[in-house]
């Protein structure tokens, strides 16, 4: 379907990109020419991915820490001279009923998704994309259509990336720069692995076309956005979930 030449020379940032749905997104990238580099904060598991990409370059980053993101950027800067595509993909949460996230817990989810995704979209967009008036950004959140009963936390936090894409996506048309999302449902990924057993049974039965999605499912609509098939989109949250919004539920409450 994607030509492999279809982003011949062009910078793409994959945050998060050392497993799971940004590994996948950053393997795509690599098939159709693009320069990629991922960030992430465990460095063994970034050089591991990276090896396995070609020997793209990578950089530790906590998203979190503005300077690392900084230091992200200048690293991109002396590597390539310029940006081209975003990938906001860096992010984590745990299931847990809401009364009991405590402050201390909402707050770290809040930082890491939806703070961090603006330093780096910030950080971006004014080192490179303003500048050059060129720009693509594609946020990836969750599904987060009705709520997200067992995970308020990050819902909160997705929700805040969520009208940050539309946002910007009227203010920096000006710049040409263009901003979408997407919002995965449960995606069979190195992510959910992490969740307890008793949590994961059953969740097939409750999407509409029976299955889970796959990472590399996500990775082709993140290419589309990201690519030149996507020049008048902006400002949308795509999502990739089997029809489970419309139907069924997240993860079963105790």
């Amino acid at each position: 379907m994607f030509a492999s030449d279809l982003l011949q020379d062009q910078v793409a940032l994959v945050t998060g990109g050392g497993s799971g749905i940004g590994y996948a997104i950053a393997h795509e990238l690599t098939k159709v020419g693009a320069q990629v580099v991922i960030c992430g904060r465990n460095e063994e598991k970034l050089r591991y991915a990276a090896q396995n990409l070609g020997n793209i370059p990578y950089c530790p980053c906590d998203i979190r820490q503005l300077d690392q993101v900084e230091a992200l950027a200048a690293f991109i800067q002396k590597e390539f001279g310029a940006l081209h595509i975003l990938i906001n993909n860096a992010g984590g949460q745990f299931p847990a009923p809401a009364e009991q996230i405590t402050p201390k817990g909402f707050q770290a989810v809040i930082n890491n998704n939806l703070n961090g995704t603006w330093n780096v979209t910030y950080t971006c967009a004014n080192r490179f994309f303003i500048p050059a008036r060129q720009g693509v950004i594609v946020n990836i959140i969750v599904n987060i259509y009705r709520g997200f009963p067992g995970m308020m936390h990050t819902g909160a936090a997705r929700a805040g990336v969520d009208n940050m894409t539309k946002t910007l996506a009227v203010e920096w048309s000006r710049y040409g720069i263009r901003v979408n999302a997407i919002a995965p449902g449960i995606i069979d990924s190195s992510g959910l692995a992490q969740y307890p057993e008793s949590i994961k049974q059953g969740l097939a039965e409750a999407i509409p076309l029976k299955r889970l999605g796959k990472v590399e499912e996500v990775a082709y609509l993140a290419l589309f956005l990201a690519s030149p098939m996507a020049a008048y989109i902006t400002g949308e949250t795509v999502y990739i979930d089997g029809g489970q919004r419309l139907w069924g539920d997240f993860f079963k409450l105790s």
